[in-house]
């Protein structure tokens, strides 16, 4: 990932307060704006500046109150009502009310794209009044909530949302309205801030430029010349960088790499659908040696896919899979593959570092694999379209449950819509548990079978290494994955 940026023309004006100006530079351009089709990771700097939430992660991760100043929860936790503030605007002037969430919510749940599925469990929307919305609830969700932090809570409005414009300049409720005649779409979107806004003393800065940039070593150089002022860095580069001249910020362990082997019932590539083959291929990977060699030591090896600090995470799981070729070979040669098979996979700027060390590591247990060049802003649609079996992702961890719902259910992570009857009851008694020490106690039997069905090759647990010039100061720790410019200020 690409995540690079800069403040303003002048450094006196960053300090200032005049013409505060952050430039980020993205590796993907969003597929659209539409609420229903909006996508997670660095393309939410856009579409989080352009539409509010009702809710939102702060810098350590904590949810807050936002566009609804308060939240109740049923104490059959099947009902949660939204307060909303009152003045609240669209860009268009038109008022922020219970009317315009409870048409975006509903929009949400019933147009096929990336917040369906995040809206399962909602049964209906109800407004209370004009300033209050209360959802209901088919069965209990601890994961809902925690969406209304991210796309699924954003309130669009709903005299304009239909119409083809939302694609790609839709009338926001956030801190920022795209200006259109700045913007190139797919290139470069600028973003003005509105003054109307009702928290605009949260965002120090007047104006937002993303620039769709997906080569990391341009996003390094235009660094140390100084023409950006934010990137994250790879380990094995951060020497490069002074601490007389930089901000140098790590956080520890904030995403997971992996292969998703999501073809679990082998539709399209037969030999996934066999358990034993995806022991196999957990088996064939030496991560320690990934973490050493190719991420200089900042990583951190791992056999599970859930994050570090969450409550799914079991450090005994982690002697799962050693390395073990021979045992790899074993099971295939059981499972009717001695001879091997062939697998295409995905190229991605996520992957191409990686991609000659997977690539020996499966050949040596008769693994063959092909890297299919996909466009950077093309390839969360072509895993989630279901164009590849296997894959490897890199992504942002978070606590649970939001977690179970993202890793087990989204569009990309899980693109055969896969499950089971276990791994249905497993999730459905961890998310109806309300005592919060039982709950993780099932959340670590949920990801037990995770891991030992081997639904995911997981190979490290990312750090992120952020250096900025000393004009940006970044808040964040790392317990918040979600891409928003709440985390950087002026220094």
């Amino acid at each position: 990932m690409v995540l690079s940026g800069c403040a303003g023309p002048s450094p006196e004006g960053a300090r200032d307060g005049e013409n505060r100006t952050l430039r980020i530079a993205v590796n993907a351009a969003p597929r659209s704006l539409d609420p229903a089709q909006l996508d997670g990771g660095v393309q939410s700097y856009i579409w989080g500046s352009v539409y509010d939430t009702l809710l939102y992660y702060d810098n350590a991760g904590k949810l807050q109150p936002n566009a609804a100043e308060s939240w109740e929860v049923s104490d059959d936790a099947l009902t949660v009502t939204f307060n909303l503030r009152q003045g609240m605007t669209f860009s268009n002037g038109n008022a922020v009310t219970a009317e315009a969430v409870a048409a975006t919510l509903e929009r949400n749940k019933e147009t096929p794209g990336q917040q369906q599925s995040k809206m399962a469990a909602v049964k209906s929307v109800d407004i209370a009044d004009e300033y209050r919305v209360a959802v209901h609830l088919s069965s209990p969700d601890p994961s809902f909530i925690y969406n209304m932090a991210l796309d699924a809570g954003v309130i669009a409005d709903p005299a304009t949302v239909n119409e083809p414009r939302s694609a790609t300049a839709p009338v926001g409720s956030g801190p920022y309205e795209l200006d259109m005649s700045a913007s190139v779409s797919g290139s470069s979107y600028v973003l003005q801030k509105r003054k109307e806004y009702w928290n605009a003393d949260a965002y120090p800065f007047q104006s937002l430029t993303v620039r769709i940039l997906p080569d990391q070593t341009a996003a390094l150089n235009a660094l140390r010349s100084g023409e950006i002022d934010v990137s994250t860095v790879p380990a094995n580069q951060l020497s490069t960088f002074s601490a007389n001249d930089f901000n140098i910020v790590h956080t520890p362990s904030s995403s997971v790499g992996y292969l998703d082997l999501a073809d679990r019932d082998g539709k399209v590539l037969s030999p996934l659908g066999d358990i034993r083959v995806r022991k196999a291929i957990n088996y064939a990977l030496n991560r320690k040696e990934i973490v050493n060699k190719l991420l200089s030591g900042g990583a951190q090896p791992s056999n599970q896919q859930f994050n570090l600090k969450g409550e799914a995470y079991d450090s005994q799981l982690e002697d799962v899979y050693p390395y073990d070729p021979d045992q790899a070979r074993k099971l295939l040669s059981e499972a009717g593959y001695a001879g091997g098979f062939d697998v295409s996979m995905p190229s991605t700027p996520l992957s191409t570092t990686f991609e000659p060390t997977i690539s020996q590591a499966l050949s040596d247990v008769g693994i063959r694999v092909t890297w299919v060049p996909v466009p950077p802003q093309n390839a969360t649609r072509a895993v989630a379209a279901g164009e590849y079996p296997m894959y490897f992702f890199v992504v942002g961890t978070d606590v649970m449950p939001r977690e179970v719902q993202r890793q087990l259910h989204s569009a990309s992570q899980n693109p055969f819509n896969w499950s089971s009857p276990e791994l249905q009851r497993l999730e459905s008694e961890a998310n109806k548990e309300l005592d919060p020490q039982e709950r993780a106690n099932k959340y670590k039997e949920l990801n037990r079978y995770v891991v030992e069905n081997a639904l995911f090759a997981p190979l490290f647990f990312l750090g992120k290494d952020l250096v900025t010039s000393k004009n940006v100061k970044y808040l964040g720790d790392g317990t918040n994955n979600f891409s928003s410019i709440r985390a950087f200020d002026v220094s």
